[in-house]
């Protein structure tokens, strides 16, 4: 006979059975129905019936040396991404985004930014070449009220190049809400070529972002498994949902910037057309690459000739993403997603345009042959080279005047890319192959997907600063955010790097 002991134990087990069995079962059901809700698509239900906004030129003068001067200012505003819905946004001389501003290779520049925020933040030049201490990462901070100029001069090739805040610890929020804005360089060489060129016209800036819009306001949480940092379900166009752009030429330039904090997008068009890769992050590349895609990662930019035909309509959207991504991974970076995002109408009778030329410039990045040394930085969610960004502690210090080839690998499961401040670079190879066509140009920003490596040759052509870094980082903001960061000096022969300042932000 079993003992009523034994009866009750027998019974406490079974329930407990019972409630691992169902704790489980509501755990896996949890996880399913997050799995089967991941993905997000707006192909074929994305009706475009808002008109393209197209930012302004930003206003300048010019001073009596020379000197081209622009003011930014830092400010909050509200934006109606949607008639009727008022959203909490930031902007640069507006409610959200900033003018585009504008120079010539060789031209003085002043930048004067007055922030009007309740809080610090900075105005980072991507992919800019400029000293040190004017490069507006984490330690040119601009408190509240307060204004920064800096001052430089242009010295590089014609391309497209943007602006963004770079405060550490929070960069990830602050262009989510909307700082970031185009920095246009020219130069005689691009102007000779006849490229489309009429800003606005037949030379489109094209800043892409997604967003998450929660009745009034706009919502930055991340959401399960999303270890990429925030991730939209809706895209804009220079702040514009759903827009569409009247084309009068029979070809237009797309300058495609990824202004997303994490999302990756696989740019195409809905017919499959070929269109002419002609620039990349830095500038132009040699000569034109035909494609029918170009993968983008957060702060990388693309110079795409798309041909029109009188009447017709195209819409560019972004594609599921083919990166090397684990089926976690890529499910939960995004990479299943497709979006609509812009439509493109022809008018009845376009205006002819010259054809593409076979040549565009000469390479302006190094190829390696005199590079001084070879580093090695691996790229992990805990940090670089197995550290956690810290303000005070310089990570790598170069000389002025030399060339140095960086191997970039990707050692953990997650996506990531690598931004360097101040230079221009060569990808010499990539996955142990020739790089692509799409990273055949000067680059300051590269995707790596897990397990990749990338050799890239960099010119450090200074100015010498031993107490003020320049970053290298992750440009999945959130994972900057979280540490994915460094810091290099540019020195002078035999130098050696002071101690840059530690602060609170």
């Amino acid at each position: 006979m079993v003992s009523p002991l034994r009866r009750r134990l027998r019974r406490a087990l079974l329930g407990a059975g019972v409630l691992v069995v169902v704790v489980l079962t509501v755990i896996a059901g949890g996880v399913a129905w997050v799995w089967s809700t991941a993905d997000i698509s707006t192909v074929g239900t994305t009706e475009f019936t808002r008109p393209l906004t197209i930012p302004p030129l930003a206003a300048s003068t010019v001073e009596p040396d020379g000197t081209r001067v622009f003011t930014l200012d830092i400010q909050s505003g509200t934006t109606a991404f949607e008639p009727g819905h008022e959203a909490e946004t930031w902007g640069f001389n507006g409610s959200y985004l900033g003018p585009t501003l504008r120079a010539n290779n060789g031209e003085r520049v002043r930048v004067r930014v007055r922030n009007q925020l309740p809080e610090a933040s900075t105005v980072h030049w991507h992919g800019m070449h400029l000293p040190a201490t004017m490069d507006g990462g984490p330690h040119q901070m601009v408190e509240p009220g307060a204004t920064w100029t800096p001052e430089w001069t242009v010295a590089q090739p014609a391309s497209t190049l943007w602006y963004h805040p770079h405060p550490h610890g929070a960069t990830e929020d602050h262009v989510r809400r909307g700082l970031a804005g185009m920095f246009l360089v020219d130069d005689a060489a691009a102007a000779a070529l006849r490229l489309p060129s009429t800003y606005g016209v037949d030379d489109l800036p094209v800043i892409v972002q997604d967003l998450r819009l929660r009745g009034d306001r706009l919502d930055g949480a991340h959401t399960a498994f999303r270890d990429v940092g925030f991730l939209g379900n809706r895209t804009l166009v220079n702040g514009t949902l759903a827009p569409y752009q009247e084309i009068g030429d029979e070809l237009v330039r797309l300058r495609l910037l990824n202004a997303s904090t994490a999302r990756i997008y696989t740019f195409t068009f809905d017919d499959a057309r070929p269109f002419a890769l002609v620039g990349t992050d830095g500038g132009l590349l040699e000569r034109p690459a035909t494609l029918d895609r170009v993968q983008l990662s957060p702060g990388e930019r693309a110079e795409i000739v798309v041909r029109m035909r009188p009447g017709e309509r195209t819409v560019l959207r972004s594609d599921r993403l083919d990166a090397g991504l684990d089926f976690w991974a890529n499910r939960f970076a995004g990479g299943d997603d497709t979006f609509d995002i812009l439509e493109l109408r022809a008018a009845p009778t376009l205006r002819e345009s010259p054809a593409l030329p076979a040549a565009l410039v000469p390479a302006s990045t190094p190829d390696g042959s005199d590079a001084v040394t070879e580093r090695r930085f691996d790229l992990a969610f805990s940090g670089i080279n197995g550290a956690k960004m810290a303000m005070d502690r310089v990570d790598t210090v170069v000389t002025r005047g030399t060339t140095e080839i960086w191997a970039v690998r990707n050692v953990d499961g997650m996506p990531h890319n690598f931004h360097v401040h101040d230079v221009q670079f060569r990808v010499l190879d990539y996955a142990g192959g020739a790089p692509p066509p799409a990273l055949t140009g000067p680059k300051d920003t590269i995707f790596l997907a897990p397990g990749v490596t990338a050799r890239l040759a960099l010119r450090f052509d200074g100015p010498a600063d031993p107490d003020t870094p320049y970053m290298y980082h992750c440009h999945l903001l959130w994972h900057e955010d979280l540490g994915m960061m460094g810091q290099f000096v540019v020195v002078e022969p035999g130098q050696q790097a002071g101690a840059p300042p530690g602060h609170a932000h």
